[in-house]
């Protein structure tokens, strides 16, 4: 059973070959962190969670790498955080904001079922890396510097570049002045886009030193969105590696000019060997916007009653998203959340009246097939809608359907009867406070010493746990956690 996969590059399904079998390499775009992550955001990490699963299922966990980026460095983050902290410094103020929404984002991806990458880095910690790219970028003549109405850039010349539109399917001399960027006298063609720009004393920056025909200009600035990505993946990944994923809406010009810099910086045909895109979301047949009222965080989702009148498990969404091929648009309702609860709440049912259990087994042939099929969700629903038919009077039935949604990321361990699990839980107890006190301890100390850093990795380690952090101050100002378990 060869597992295949759609590349959008090729736009056609290829056998999957790793240039490593022993290395498995995967990339996806992550979040920017300047507001809570919302339903479509969701999608793509639930989509690659199960191609991530399969490929740990296929090559062993310890031979798959997933990197899966925080872009912490970006200009609508800088406008957040002088709306909602105008009396901080800009830096400090950012901080704020991108500390709460990367932690809501982790809390919000464990709440839909989905495993933490292998490495998960944050821009701002890759600024060298970025700064050495763009002087290969300089070195070789695929990027120039020039002066805008905004300062200093460093622009990338997509003249340079025979190949550039090819994953997106577009043609340079197609470009429309005016229609997807704007039309700047400093730049060689209007498609040329930043790769670092300029920033004023009072803006967010880092001084970079590029050398330019062999004289150094140091500018005070910030990199563009693009190379942010094209930086991590090769600090993480290498020149090229196995997969790069991430929603359609991010073919051009994201992806695009990810491959544009990375393969003429390290002078290599691709950056990564396949491309995959899940489709676009739309809620209740609409396009998502603040402005039609229709737009929906997964916090909002699972903690209030933001849609249709009530809240929803993490779970619902997850396999509201997954009977949807990844490929084909979705359309978000609530029925189809009404629908995914309750054929949940039926498998739960069968798993606690025949008292099945979490025993390694293996996973039904149909299933895997399914999956090896460019990841077909909607084909493996219907083959665990077949075993749940069965499971009404077979026990192996059951058992198989609960490891089946076991491995696509479902919680199956709160489908059994809590009263199976009473002695257990009083012996695991003890044990289970005195590491989460230990833990919010040192991670009081991490904050008091501005250790972000290991503030985020211990709160990480606590949500794994099912731990979910509350922080705040007591009376006399000073840092206070609490916690409780998340559900």
């Amino acid at each position: 059973m060869s597992l295949t996969l759609y590349n959008t590059l090729t736009r056609k399904k290829e056998p999957f070959a790793p240039i490593d079998k022993a290395h498995v390499r995967m990339y996806v775009c992550g979040p920017t962190v300047y507001d809570f992550a919302h339903i479509g955001n969701a999608r793509p990490v639930i989509v690659f969670d199960v191609l991530y699963r399969l490929l740990r299922y296929i090559y062993g966990e310890t031979h798959v790498t997933y990197v899966r980026n925080i872009t912490d460095v970006d200009d609508k983050i800088n406008d957040r955080a002088a709306r909602d902290y105008p009396n901080l410094p800009l830096n400090d103020a950012i901080r704020l904001v991108t500390e709460k929404t990367a932690a809501q984002f982790h809390a919000d991806v464990a709440a839909l079922g989905c495993l933490p990458p292998n490495v998960e880095p944050r821009a701002t910690d890759n600024i060298q890396e970025m700064i050495g790219i763009i002087n290969r970028l300089l070195a070789n003549g695929h990027a120039y510097i020039a002066k805008g109405d905004q300062g200093r850039e460093v622009l990338f010349e997509v003249g340079r570049m025979a190949s550039y539109g090819a994953l997106s399917n577009r043609k340079l001399d197609e470009q429309i002045e005016g229609a997807r960027v704007a039309v700047e006298a400093h730049k060689k063609h209007p498609a040329d886009f930043v790769l670092w720009k300029e920033s004023s004393s009072t803006e967010l920056g880092w001084t970079g030193h590029f050398i330019d025909r062999g004289e150094t200009i140091s500018i005070y600035g910030r990199p563009g969105w693009h190379i942010e990505c094209s930086a991590m993946s090769h600090r993480y990944l290498g020149e090229i590696f196995d997969i790069h994923g991430g929603g359609i809406d991010l073919v051009f010009p994201h992806h695009e000019n990810e491959i544009a810099q990375s393969s003429c910086a390290f002078n290599t045909p691709r950056m990564a060997n396949v491309w995959m895109h899940n489709g676009f979301l739309q809620v209740e047949g609409q396009k998502m916007s603040k402005s039609l009222g229709n737009f929906v965080t997964i916090n909002e989702l699972v903690a209030t009653n933001q849609f249709g009148g009530r809240s929803w498990s993490g779970e619902v969404l997850r396999l509201a998203m997954l009977k949807t091929h990844y490929r084909q648009p979705i359309n978000f309702t609530v029925k189809a959340l009404e629908e995914a609860e309750k054929t949940l709440a039926t498998w739960a049912e069968l798993a606690d009246r025949h008292k099945v259990s979490l025993t390694s087994g293996l996973i039904e042939p149909a299933l895997l097939e399914a999956l090896h099929d460019d990841l077909n969700t909607a084909f493996a629903f219907a083959v665990l809608a077949d075993l749940a038919r069965k499971a009404r009077t077979n026990f192996n039935d059951a058992q198989q359907l609960t490891f089946c949604a076991d491995f696509l990321g479902f919680n199956t361990k709160s489908w059994f009867s809590r009263a199976d699990l009473t002695s257990a839980k009083a012996d695991f107890d003890p044990v289970l406070k005195a590491k989460v006190d230990t833990l919010i301890a040192a991670r009081l100390d991490a904050r008091r010493n501005k250790n972000f850093a290991e503030s985020d990795r211990i709160r990480d380690e606590l949500l794994g746990l099912g731990i979910q952090l509350k922080d705040g101050k007591d009376a006399d100002g000073n840092p206070v956690t609490t916690c409780e378990v998340k559900r």
